[in-house]
């Protein structure tokens, strides 16, 4: 059976916009009929992804994830010395490997390049034999040779691409299921989002009575203490990057620690609603995974403890009752830590994780 890795942790944020939806406002979702603040899954991936963090521990082992990797390969042939013709050519016939080659619309009025039409995740592997490639172009100045594009990876040591999987439509033998599953983060309570009314001042705008106003606008936004569960099959993350126990280690330690401390990057300017986990229980173990979501489902009232306080007991009463009821009261290993009575230590917990 496959050993999995859950996370359970409880982050709040103060007012904040850290996940928009298409008018701008905070996410949020109906849950046990109340509303909730919300962030979404891809929100959270994209800034563990991209954080500094996961950059120093994983950089060797990171991918790039963009549609316009053929314009950047047309450049750097052109930099080589290949003429526009040629370097067009060549870098469309490289970027079609990974994605169908964007058409345009008119083509009278845009002119013809490498993009893709949907997003693609490159692995360090690919883009080294693609620079190789590129290299071998500019010494030989001519088309390159069929065998010379077979430059798709099944095998390869792209952590971001085992964590969160990689889906190729025109080349579905080349994806690879992801490692990690992550669920929206919920609001354990109920939440309103409200309307901040704000003015910008000219410095300039001195005449004798005169506010100094000269724009005025609205933003919104909320504040919650949010519940967010991760799955990890650590299984088939180790599939994913060759049995390469190291790199995996590496890996789930860099994952838990982002998830710790890196926040969604929206409107962190207005708000600085950075934050790190209150709360964090790690598990690790062959029983089916499961969220602990239900544990908010009736929304978490203050009390005379807190929100925090209260949020962490019910969702540890939830998951021995869940024990109780499906394994004899027995639960997975696991540990805490817990920053309001500074429980735990962080580093041991990513030893937990990684070990």
């Amino acid at each position: 059976m496959s050993q999995f890795i859950q996370l359970h942790l409880l982050t709040s944020y103060p007012p904040a916009n850290l996940n928009r939806d298409d008018l701008g406002r905070p996410k949020t979702a109906m849950m046990g009929g109340k509303n909730r603040l919300r962030v979404s899954s891809q929100s959270l991936k994209r800034a563990w992804r991209k954080s500094d963090l996961f950059e120093m521990a994983l950089g060797d082992h990171l991918g790039q994830r963009t549609r316009n990797m053929g314009e950047v390969i047309r450049k750097k042939m052109i930099a080589h010395g290949i003429d526009d013709k040629n370097a067009l050519s060549w870098s469309q016939a490289i970027a079609g490997k990974f994605g169908k080659l964007k058409q345009p619309k008119d083509s009278k009025d845009k002119k013809a390049d490498a993009t893709i039409e949907q997003l693609a995740h490159f692995s360090p592997e690919e883009i080294q034999i693609i620079e190789q490639l590129i290299d071998t172009l500019a010494k030989r100045g001519s088309n390159p040779e069929a065998e010379e594009l077979n430059l798709l990876r099944k095998n390869h040591q792209a952590a971001d691409i085992a964590l969160f999987g990689r889906m190729l439509a025109s080349s579905p033998q080349f994806n690879t299921e992801a490692a990690v599953q992550v669920a929206h983060a919920i609001g354990v309570h109920e939440s309103v989002v409200e309307n901040d009314f704000f003015t910008a001042v000219d410095d300039l705008n001195i005449d004798k009575g005169q506010s100094g106003s000269a724009h005025m606008g609205e933003t919104e936004f909320g504040a919650a203490l949010f519940y967010l569960y991760i799955c990890i099959d650590k299984d088939l993350l180790l599939g994913n990057l060759q049995q390469d126990t190291d790199l995996v280690n590496k890996t789930l330690s860099a994952l838990t620690e982002t998830t710790a401390k890196i926040a969604p990057t929206g409107k962190q300017n207005s708000f600085a609603s950075r934050a790190q986990a209150s709360y964090i229980l790690a598990e690790k173990g062959v029983q089916q995974p499961r969220s602990l979501s239900v544990a908010f489902l009736n929304p978490v009232k203050p009390g005379q403890a807190g929100i925090l306080c209260n949020a962490i007991d019910a969702l540890e009463t939830t998951r021995n009752n869940l024990a109780k009821v499906y394994y004899a009261g027995k639960t997975e290993d696991s540990y805490i830590i817990n920053a309001e009575n500074a429980e735990g230590e962080f580093a041991q917990l990513l030893n937990f994780v990684a070990g």
